[in-house]
């Protein structure tokens, strides 16, 4: 079976989700409970959050993810679809893949955020932080959906970040690059196979690789 995975936020749904602002006020909250972070030249991402309150202060995760949700229901009122998004999902389909959702957000806002949009039902599969043990870049996403689809390697993984691009080559899968931050990829060292400026281009090139 051939697989297209997609990345929901600025991929299939166009979403002011501000991650650099969540991780502020989830930084907030742990050094609230748990004193000042380790100090560090860069600033802490969401997922490097959770981790070191999984391993620190386990007590605090549930409010830590609280605050995350929060966010996240804010962002998906104001949520659109993404310009050539259901073209993409149904060229797929129609080119032969089986085509899935993996997203870092939970899944009630990304369930809300697809069935709004007539999407969830023309997915195959959807995975989200409630069926994984860790956020992208951790590959773990990835298990979960070879847990569905079997782990075959005839598979790409469409995203705009590099967070997507880290996971998406951790897993051993090709990475498409949908309108991404050249900047981030090249400090992040991830090789996109191609790269598209439309989603609408998507089934083509999806044909072509498998041609």
């Amino acid at each position: 079976m051939r697989l297209c995975v997609f990345d929901l936020d600025h991929t299939l749904i166009r979403s002011p989700l501000d991650l650099a602002a969540m991780a502020v006020d989830m930084r907030g909250l742990l050094e609230m409970r748990c004193g000042p972070l380790p100090a560090r030249p860069d600033r802490y991402r969401v997922g490097e959050l959770i981790h070191w309150c999984q391993a620190n202060a386990p007590h605090v995760e549930a409010p830590l993810w609280e605050v995350a949700l929060e966010h996240e229901r804010r962002a998906v009122a104001d949520a659109s679809l993404e310009p050539g998004a259901r073209d993409a999902i149904e060229g797929a389909k129609a080119a032969g893949f089986a085509t899935a959702v993996w997203t870092n957000n939970a899944r009630e806002v990304t369930a809300l955020a697809l069935a709004r949009f007539e999407l969830l039902t023309a997915l195959d599969l959807v995975v989200t932080r409630d069926e994984m043990r860790a956020l992208k870049p951790d590959p773990d996403g990835w298990r979960v959906i070879a847990g569905h689809f079997g782990d075959h390697r005839d598979a790409v993984v469409v995203g705009d970040s590099w967070v997507d691009g880290v996971a998406a080559m951790a897993a051993g899968i090709p990475f498409v690059a949908y309108r991404p931050n050249d900047g981030d990829l090249a400090r992040w060292k991830v090789e996109p196979v191609a790269r598209i400026t439309d989603l609408a281009a998507l089934p083509d090139l999806l044909r072509r690789r498998t041609t």
